[in-house]
C-alpha cells in the first residue's frame, strides 16, 4: 500500500483497493489498476521498465501472498498454543473453556478433550470456584460460577469477595449469614444448589435444599435465606444497653431436614438444567458395559456421509431428550423425537405403522437401544437429483435390563496364585448380593497362560453393571460375559 502511494501517487483509498485485489486474488481488478500504476510511476519520473517489473512481481506475489502471510501467523499461534497446552494443560484448557463459556456445545467438546488428556473438570463449588473456569491447587479445573444460569455477576462477586476476606464457608447458614443477600438472591442460591456448588458442605446433599418443611413454610433453602437475613439485620441493628454491654442475640439455626438423596439421574438432570451440560457424569454411564457390547456407532457419526453410504445395520443407545406427538393434515398421527448420547444427538420421525409400533418408547428420559439402517426416501430426489436418505428404525428396546436379559453366563478369571480361601470368600460375598439366573464360570489361569474353566452348579447371579465393576475394581479380577 505504501509503495503504491510513493511510486505511483495512489491515494489511500486506491492503495486499499489494490491491497484487497491482491489479498483476494481479484486479477480482473488488478488489470484495471495496472495502467493507473504505470502512468503514476511515469508521471513521478520513474523508469517505465522498472515499474513494469515491479508490477509483474506484485502480480506473482498476489498468487500466494494471502496464504503465505496467514499461514505464517497461524503457525506462530499454533506453536504458542501447542506449547501452552503441552506445558500448562490445565491452565490452557481452563482459558479455552472460559473464552467459549457462552457456547455450551464448545464447552462440552473441550470438557471431553480434558477427559481425554486425563484432567478432571470439577463442578462449581462456592469454596473454590472463580467467576470463570480456573485451576485449583491440585491442578484440577473448576467450573466457573459465572457459567451457571440464574447466577448473576453480582452474586458471584459477593461470594468470592466474602470468601477472600473471611475464609471459606462451612455451611449454608454460614454462607447466608456472610454474603450480601441482595446480590445473591433466592434464584441465584437455588441455581447454585442445583449445580452442586454446595456439595462440599458436610452432612448435606442437594435434595435437602428443596425439601418442603411444612405446608406453606417453603423449602429448607428458603428458611436458610431467612435465617441469614435475620442474622444480618440483627447485626446491623444491635444496640448497646444502658450499662454499656453489647446485646448478643443468637438466632437458632433451622433444623436440617432428613430426606432421601436424589438419584444420579435427577442430580445430572438438575446440573444440565442450570449449566447446560452434565458435569459430574452422564446418565448413560450406568449403561456403559451394555453399550460397549452391543452398539457399533455413536450419534456423533450416525449422520456422516460415510455412515449413510454403508448398507449395514447400525446399533446405538441414548436418552430421549425431546418428544412431539402430532397429527398430519390427513389426520394421521406421527411422532418426532430426539435421542442424545455422549457424542451427539439426532432427530427421528415415525409415521404410520412405525409410529404405532414404537410410540410406547417415545417418552422423555427413556433410555433406548435402537437398530436401524440408512435408506433412500421412497419419493426420490427433486429434478433428477440423487434421492435423499432417511434413517429407518428396525427395532427399539429399553436399555434398562438389557444386560441382565441378554447375558446367559459370566466368566470370572482369577490368577492361580490368587486362589486363596479369603479371596474366594470375598468373591462369593459379592455374588451372593446379586442373586439371579445367570450362570457363573470360574477360570483359573497360571503364569504360563494355561487355564482351567470350572462351572458353578449352584451360584446364579444378576449380571448388572455394578456387580461387574465391583469385581473388577475391588477384587482386581477380569470379568467377561456372553
Amino acid at each position: 500500500m505504501r509503495l503504491s502511494q510513493k511510486l505511483a501517487g495512489f491515494s489511500k483509498g486506491d492503495a486499499d483497493v489494490l491491497r484487497k485485489a491482491m489479498g483476494k486474488k481479484i486479477f480482473a481488478l488488478l488489470a484495471k489498476l495496472k495502467p493507473q500504476f504505470l502512468q503514476g510511476c511515469e508521471k513521478n519520473g520513474h523508469d517505465l521498465k522498472i515499474a513494469e517489473k515491479i508490477w509483474s512481481d506484485w502480480e506473482e506475489f498476489a498468487e500466494y501472498a494471502f496464504n503465505k502471510s496467514h499461514s505464517t501467523c497461524y503457525s506462530v499461534v499454533a506453536f504458542q498454543t501447542g506449547y501452552l497446552k503441552a506445558n500448562y494443560p490445565a491452565e490452557y484448557m481452563a482459558s479455552v473453556m472460559t473464552h467459549n463459556m457462552n457456547d455450551i456445545k464448545k464447552v462440552t467438546f473441550f470438557m471431553d478433550e480434558c477427559r481425554r488428556m486425563g484432567m478432571a473438570v470439577l463442578g462449581p463449588d462456592v469454596n473454590e470456584s472463580q467467576f470463570k473456569f480456573a485451576v485449583n491447587e491440585k491442578g484440577e479445573i473448576r467450573f466457573g460460577l459465572g457459567a451457571i444460569k440464574g447466577v448473576g455477576e453480582g452474586a458471584v462477586e459477593a461470594i468470592i469477595e466474602e470468601r477472600k476476606a473471611n475464609g471459606k464457608f462451612n455451611s449454608i447458614f454460614d454462607l447466608t449469614k456472610r454474603i450480601d443477600l441482595r446480590a445473591a438472591n433466592k434464584k441465584a442460591l437455588e441455581s447454585l444448589a442445583l449445580s452442586g456448588a454446595f456439595d462440599s458442605f458436610e452432612n448435606s446433599h442437594r435434595a435437602q435444599y428443596f425439601f418442603e418443611r411444612e405446608e406453606g413454610k417453603g423449602t429448607f433453602l428458603e428458611s436458610a435465606i431467612k435465617f441469614g437475613a435475620g442474622f444480618q439485620e440483627s447485626e446491623n441493628s444491635s444496640q448497646v444497653s444502658l450499662f454499656g454491654d453489647a446485646s448478643d442475640v443468637k438466632l437458632p439455626e433451622p433444623q436440617i431436614p432428613i430426606c432421601e438423596k436424589w438419584g444420579n439421574i435427577q442430580e445430572l438432570k438438575a446440573e444440565k438444567e442450570v449449566v447446560g451440560v452434565y458435569i459430574s457424569g452422564h446418565p448413560l454411564d450406568d449403561f456403559e458395559l451394555v453399550m460397549k457390547r452391543y452398539c457399533n456407532i455413536h450419534l456423533g457419526l450416525l449422520e456422516s456421509e460415510e455412515a449413510k453410504k454403508s448398507p449395514g445395520e447400525y446399533k446405538f443407545a441414548g436418552i430421549v431428550t425431546a418428544v412431539q406427538h402430532r397429527m398430519s393434515k390427513q389426520n394421521n398421527p406421527y411422532g418426532i423425537f430426539e435421542i442424545e448420547d455422549k457424542e451427539g444427538s439426532m432427530e427421528f420421525r415415525l409415521f404410520g405403522e412405525d409410529y404405532t409400533k414404537f410410540r410406547q418408547y417415545l417418552d422423555m428420559e427413556f433410555f433406548l437401544f435402537v437398530r436401524g439402517v440408512w435408506k433412500e426416501k421412497r419419493w426420490g430426489g427433486a429434478d433428477g437429483a440423487p434421492a435423499e436418505k432417511e434413517f429407518k428404525l428396525n427395532s427399539i428396546e429399553l436399555l434398562n435390563g438389557m444386560l441382565e436379559n441378554k447375558t446367559t453366563s459370566m466368566t470370572i478369571t482369577m490368577p492361580l496364585d490368587e486362589v486363596k480361601p479369603e479371596n474366594i470368600s470375598e468373591l462369593k460375598a459379592f455374588l451372593d448380593e446379586h442373586p439371579g439366573s445367570c450362570k457363573v464360570n470360574m477360570r483359573v489361569i497360571n503364569k504360563e497362560g494355561i487355564w482351567v474353566d470350572m462351572h458353578s452348579k449352584k451360584i446364579r447371579v444378576r449380571p448388572d453393571q455394578q456387580l461387574i465393576y465391583d469385581i473388577r475394581d475391588q477384587l482386581g479380577l477380569e470379568v467377561s460375559f456372553k
